[in-house]
């Protein structure tokens, strides 16, 4: 569904639950992710299903993570940096776990 445009290379590695991902400068967390074939962000807290960007311009927050060890942060929001850590919420435990 998502793929990069071809004038954009993926240069930057980021980490998403310990596996390397590849990124383009000025990618979100959330396009790197997409783009690598990432889907589901966390399970929602009622009833555990996936939850992945919704709006990806702020506004939704179903894209919430762990990104370098704090919690709830969007991955819309939020640039790709060389070594970014990010770890999804796939426990169903929602923001403020």
């Amino acid at each position: 569904m998502f793929r990069r445009l071809p004038e954009r290379e993926a240069t930057i590695t980021i980490e998403v639950d310990g596996e390397p991902v590849s990124a383009a400068p000025g990618d979100s967390v959330a396009a790197a992710m997409l783009a690598s074939g990432i889907a589901m962000f966390r399970r929602a807290p009622v009833d555990g299903g996936p939850r992945g960007p919704w709006c990806a311009m702020g506004v939704c927050f179903e894209c919430l993570v762990e990104i370098d060890g704090e919690p709830n942060r969007q991955a819309c929001m939020t640039p790709v940096r060389e070594g970014l850590r990010v770890a999804r919420r796939t426990d169903g435990s929602g923001p403020g776990r």
